[in-house]
C-alpha cells in the first residue's frame, strides 16, 4: 500500500497524497467548488479531478517535475522558465473567470490591511522597524490601477510542474479569479529573483520591475506572521525575511 504523504495542513485546509492521488481536504465547500471550475476554464495544463465528495476533492497527480521551491535550490534550464512565462502569459490573456481571486483584492483594503500588518510586526517584534519601514515604502508601487487579468492567486514555483522545457501541469488553483497579473509573476519569482528575465522572456511583455519587486516586499510583509502562527518558518534560508532583507 501506497504510504499517504501530508503536503500541507493547516487550520484551513490540507493536502494529502497517496501514491498518483491528491487529497485535498477544505472546510469551505465553495471555495472547492470555485476551484473546480476554474481550473476547467484555465487554458493551461490542470490537474484531472476524479471525484469530489464534500469535503474532499481528489485529483490526479501531474506528470513532471516543480521548478523548485522557495527556499530551496532552483531547478530547470533557462528554456523551461521561459515556458513557465509563456503558459502564466497564455493564462493571463484568457477570458476572465467569474469572480474576482486572491490577485484582486482592492488596492484600497490591501493598503489598510498592509499598514495593520506592518505596525503589528514591528510591535509585537516579530521584524526589525527598518526592515518593515523599507518593505513597506517598495511595496507602495504595487499599490496602483490595474487590467484585470485571469489570474492563479498562488502561482509558486512549486504549483508548476515542466518536463523537460514544457510546462506539464499547474496545481493548486483555490485562490484563482480575477486579478491584477504581475501577482503572479511576483510569486512566481519569489525568492528566485536570477530567473526573472528568464520568465520575463517567455512571458513576452513589458513588466514593470518596481511592481515586480513590490508584490515581493508586499506579499512577503502579509505572510510573516501567519507563516509563524502555522507552523512554517519564514526566517529559513531564502525565505520571506530573506527576501525583505534583499530589498535593503
Amino acid at each position: 500500500m501506497d504510504e499517504v504523504e501530508v503536503v500541507v495542513a493547516h487550520s484551513e485546509r490540507a493536502t494529502l497524497r497517496v501514491g498518483d492521488v491528491f487529497l485535498k481536504v477544505d472546510a469551505d465547500q465553495a471555495r472547492i467548488d470555485a476551484e473546480v471550475e476554474v481550473m476547467a476554464l484555465a487554458p493551461v495544463p490542470t490537474p484531472e479531478v476524479l471525484w469530489r465528495k464534500p469535503p474532499v476533492l481528489a485529483i490526479a497527480a501531474v506528470p513532471g517535475t516543480t521548478l523548485g521551491r522557495l527556499g530551496g535550490p532552483s531547478t530547470g534550464s533557462p528554456a523551461a522558465w521561459a515556458a513557465a512565462g509563456a503558459a502564466i502569459r497564455k493564462l493571463h490573456e484568457a477570458p476572465l473567470p467569474p469572480l474576482p481571486g486572491r490577485a484582486g483584492r482592492s488596492v484600497v483594503a490591501l493598503a489598510a490591511e498592509l499598514d495593520d500588518e506592518c505596525e503589528l510586526l514591528v510591535t509585537k517584534g516579530v521584524l526589525p522597524a527598518d526592515l518593515v519601514t523599507r518593505n513597506r515604502q517598495v511595496a507602495e508601487a504595487a499599490l496602483r490601477p490595474w487590467t484585470p487579468a485571469f489570474t492563479h492567486g498562488d502561482l509558486q514555483i512549486a504549483h508548476v510542474f515542466v518536463d523537460g522545457d514544457e510546462v506539464t501541469g499547474i496545481i493548486d488553483w483555490s485562490e484563482a479569479g480575477q486579478g491584477d497579473a504581475l501577482y503572479d509573476l511576483a510569486t512566481f519569482t519569489l525568492g528566485h529573483e536570477e530567473h526573472l528575465d528568464d520568465v520575463i522572456a517567455g512571458y513576452g511583455a513589458d513588466i514593470d520591475l518596481d511592481v515586480i519587486h513590490a508584490w515581493w516586499s508586499l506579499r512577503s510583509l502579509l505572510a510573516v506572521r501567519w507563516l509563524i502562527e502555522h507552523g512554517f518558518d519564514p526566517y529559513a534560508p531564502g525565505c520571506e525575511v530573506d527576501v525583505l532583507r534583499s530589498r535593503m
